[in-house]
């Protein structure tokens, strides 16, 4: 009958364990099994450490806190077959490599037992911080190390690399680790072993040792990943096959290029697409993850599209993508790897067909993906000869995508690393030529379009990736070209000869700008470029700070504008006006109503280029073909393609045969007019409107120059003697025969004939049949002394003695309900014409002179008098006025008008045409 099993005793305590496992560390392994359960005394002090001490809450610090680690380092020393183990007595440094790896005898089956125990409760101590760093003082791990290299069985090998792989878990041990040689024993378990838990345990300390970007390239180099691929492609069980996915996606990390020639050559391309659409979610999404970072090499990408990694890519991106997927930083990855198989022809095919195309429309669209806009774009950069996909990318609108490119501000971007390049051709491909190809691939687009007549002309060392920006400036405007006659008139454009390299700068906008260049050339590009998003992106290129104007974006303008097919595009979004608006007179959609400041030389050069692209926009216009163009645009065009007609002549019609019979005779001015009270079509209308009729105003009437206002209303001529003061003296002469009587109880002197013949009004009052013409005392009912001040002036005969400026208030405070409104009102009361134009030419010197702002011409305008219209409409359309003031008054005077804008608008067409 078998003896029942024994029940622990005060022999297995912590102190029991101890005091045996010190002992078998001082004299050595030696020792007398028990009869009854065939064990040694240490045999069973290790499996109650095991089992009872380390696996329960807190053992392992107790162990470590009462020096267990010490004795168990030197019993693993001494059951290992190196030499003879330190002295218990000082537990100093690790031996050396040379003394920890000599040979020694073959261990017997019960030192391998003891060899298992005792690697088995260190593996588990070093999954705590404390004994992870005593065992790497106590050189524990150079004896893994040892026993790795010389015990040549599965569950020994498999303990030591769970320990190893536990004390990885730190970089510090993970850097002694690698020091120590344990990587090339690790590789080579890989083959010599197929014990699927042994194998785990190796391939996770691989993984563990893959800590930083030098260890993975430095596992890769030494030849850890091929083994594993290799492995991957065997079909193993579930476990190991987790195992294998974990530690490849690790190593794959910043993957290095011998990371994926070993991948390649392992043969882990196919089951990794395989393993992607595995129904477990860890192993799907590691293996999408290990395909994604395989794709930063250039050199593996053809085969991972052979493979079938493209769909599989796209495919997860689309469904990450779409609703209730991941979110960003889970795209992330995916959508890199995504942009960089748009390197490869065979790859973007493969691409196109499985409707990447509107994947990547779908994130340039997107506002929450912008930090990947500038990836995508020089991902669309590689279907730039793919005349298909060209086509269907800007039917999904991809130019005004694009135009956005340019305009904002954008984030940096690590660039990929040279490895990444395309691998359309291997023979150039080799580590030292990797940078010269991309130089290669931006001389072919410098050759192709004319900038250089071939490679000989473009020299290496002046490379766009070798240039400091900002490159140099292009030819100022006056240098331009002229073309042929045989286009009839004159075409300003930008030159096309022969031009270093470096003038092309290869900035973050370049993918985009090719790519809208390309556009461009097409026969009419009026639908897809000529539009406010690419405009503006394409302007926002050329003036944007610090560097001088952008020569492609340049080019590009220039070539629009040359194209007849686009002129009426250029009119219906208001092309022409932003041209002038942005380049001519510095003002941008961004900068309106506050206005940017920009440095006086780069407003100067601005201003250059927008008089030339305007002149060539002149050009079209004036030819018949253009001239039909517009004709119709006015007279048969959709509302609002007329309003933009109207609003355009003025900036591209400098032939008054034809700007008058379209404006004047054929009512564009009157259409134009109509349109300042309706909603704006676009963000810089009003602007666009006020600049248009002060260019309409200087063509009518190119020869007047009126004389700028005083700078204050004290500054006009010499008065005119007042004859009024006399009477107010303490010896009036003449002496008053007559006073008027305010509200207030003031009494004003007055003659009686003088009143009397000043207005039909006081000659009926003071002679003619009523009772004030017996009275000496007349009272003048709602009238402040203030008002009254030039009204008695005036009766008396002064004129222009100054007396209107009394009650004109300063600029900048409000007309309505002032003293001066009251004296227009009691000039209009009392039939004193004279003085009621007196009057309102005081305000509009005070108001509207140089003192006045664009608030002051809407209170002006608020009075409600017909003069004082004008007087506003002159001022806004006046030679020399800012601008933006001029709009910014513009946008007042509509504001004052509200619903009767009639007024205005005769006002407006009054000073426009002369009148």
């Amino acid at each position: 009958m078998a003896s029942a099993k024994p029940t622990p005793t005060d022999s297995d305590s912590l102190s029991s364990c101890l005091a045996q496992l010190t002992a078998a560390a001082r004299e050595g392994l030696r020792g007398t099994k028990d009869t009854a359960t065939n064990e040694t005394p240490l045999g069973r002090a290790l499996l109650a450490l095991r089992k009872r001490h380390v696996k329960a809450a807190g053992g392992i610090e107790r162990f470590r806190a009462r020096g267990g680690l010490h004795p168990l380092l030197v019993l693993l020393r001494r059951a290992s077959p190196a030499g003879p183990a330190p002295s218990l007595a000082g537990p100093g440094s690790a031996p050396s490599i040379q003394s920890a790896v000599s040979a020694g005898p073959a261990p017997s089956s019960a030192s391998l037992s003891t060899l298992d125990l005792v690697l088995s409760i260190l593996a588990d101590c070093c999954t705590q911080r404390a004994c992870r760093t005593e065992v790497r003082r106590l050189g524990g791990i150079l004896s893994l190390v040892t026993i790795l290299e010389c015990v040549k069985t599965d569950s020994i090998q498999n303990r030591a690399a769970r320990a190893l792989g536990n004390l990885a878990m730190e970089a510090e041990s993970c850097a002694h680790i690698h020091s120590a040689g344990a990587v090339p024993l690790l590789i080579e378990s890989l083959t010599a072993y197929q014990d699927s838990p042994c194998l785990q345990s190796v391939i996770r300390a691989l993984r563990n040792l893959a800590d930083s970007p030098q260890h993975r390239l430095a596992l890769a180099q030494q030849g850890a990943v091929r083994p594993l691929a290799e492995l991957l492609a065997a079909a193993p069980d579930p476990a190991l096959t987790l195992a294998l996915l974990r530690a490849l996606l690790e190593l794959s990390r910043d993957c290095s290029r011998a990371c994926a020639e070993q991948l390649s050559l392992g043969g882990g391309l196919g089951p990794l697409v395989s393993l992607a659409s595995h129904p477990k979610g860890i192993v799907r999404e590691s293996a999408v993850l290990i395909l994604a970072n395989l794709c930063a090499q250039g050199l593996v990408r053809p085969a991972l599209g052979n493979a079938g990694g493209v769909e599989v890519l796209l495919g997860e991106l689309q469904q990450r993508r779409g609703p209730g997927g991941a979110g960003p930083a889970s795209q992330q990855p995916l959508v890199r790897a995504v942009c960089l198989l748009c390197q490869e022809a065979i790859n973007r095919a493969r691409l196109r067909d499985a409707g990447g195309l509107e994947l990547l429309m779908g994130l340039l669209r997107d506002p929450h993906a912008s930090a990947w806009h500038p990836c995508v774009v020089a991902a669309l950069e590689g279907f730039l000869y793919d005349t298909g996909a060209l086509g269907q990318l800007q039917a999904l609108g991809l130019a005004p995508l694009l135009a956005g490119q340019l305009c904002g501000e954008l984030a940096d971007e690590e660039g990929e690393g040279k490895e990444a390049a395309s691998w359309d051709s291997p023979g150039e491909q080799t580590p030292e030529r990797v940078e010269a190809r991309s130089f290669r691939s931006v001389r072919s687009r410098l050759i192709s379009e004319g900038y250089a007549t071939g490679p000989e002309d473009i020299s290496p060392d002046r490379s766009p990736e070798r240039c400091p920006r900002p490159p140099p400036p292009p030819a100022p405007p006056e240098q331009a070209q002229v073309a042929s006659p045989a286009r009839g008139p004159a075409l300003v454009q930008t030159p096309r000869g022969r031009r270093p390299a470096t003038e092309e700068s290869w900035g973050r906008e370049g993918p985009a700008l090719l790519l809208l260049s390309h556009f461009s050339r097409a026969p009419d590009p009026s639908g897809a470029l000529v539009t406010g998003p690419v405009l503006g992106g394409l302007l926002a290129c050329v003036t944007k700070a610090p560097g001088p104007p952008s020569p492609r974006a340049l080019r590009i303008l220039a070539r629009l504008t040359c194209n007849p097919a686009c002129l009426e595009a250029f009119v219906c979004s208001y092309g022409a006006a932003l041209l002038r608006a942005w380049l001519v007179l510095g003002v941008a959609p961004d900068d309106w109503p506050t206005l940017r400041a920009r440095p006086p030389s780069q407003r100067s050069q601005h201003q250059g280029l927008g008089e030339m692209l305007l002149q060539n926009l002149t050009v079209q216009a004036e030819s018949p073909f253009g001239v039909g163009v517009l004709t119709h645009l006015l007279l048969s065009g959709s509302p609002e393609d007329r309003v933009a007609c109207a609003l355009t002549l003025p900036f591209i019609c400098q032939k008054p045969s034809l700007w008058r019979r379209l404006l004047l005779d054929q009512g564009g001015l009157r259409l134009l007019l109509s349109a300042l009270t309706r909603p704006a079509p676009h963000p810089l209308f009003l602007f666009f409107a006020a600049d248009s009729l002060s260019c309409l105003h200087s063509l009518v009437s190119p020869t007047v120059s009126p004389a700028p206002p005083p700078a204050s209303p004290w500054d006009i001529d010499t008065p005119s003697p007042c004859h009024y003061e006399p009477l107010l003296g303490p010896a009036p002469s003449p002496a008053p025969d007559l006073h008027f009587l305010l509200d207030s109880g003031l009494r004003l002197p007055a003659q009686r004939a003088a009143s009397s013949t000043a207005s039909a009004f006081f000659q009926a009052l003071l002679a003619g049949s009523f009772a004030e013409a017996q009275m000496d005392l007349v009272p003048l009912r709602d009238l402040s002394p203030s008002a009254a001040w030039p009204v008695m002036h005036h009766l008396h005969g002064c004129r222009g003695c100054g007396a209107a400026l009394g009650p004109i208030p300063p600029p900048g405070q409000p007309l309505l309900g002032s003293e001066a409104e009251e004296a227009l009102e009691a000039a209009d009361r009392f039939l004193l014409p004279g003085l009621e134009e007196e009057l309102e030419e005081a305000v509009g010197r005070i108001h509207l002179g140089s003192q006045g702002s664009p608030e002051s011409v809407g209170e002006v305008f608020r009075l409600g008098r017909p003069r004082l219209a004008a007087h506003c409409a002159r001022w806004i359309l006046g030679l020399g006025q800012c601008p933006r003031k001029r709009a910014l008054a513009l946008v007042g005077l509509l504001e004052a008008a509200g619903e009767e804008a009639g007024p205005l608008t005769e006002a407006l067409l009054a000073v426009v045409m002369g009148v």
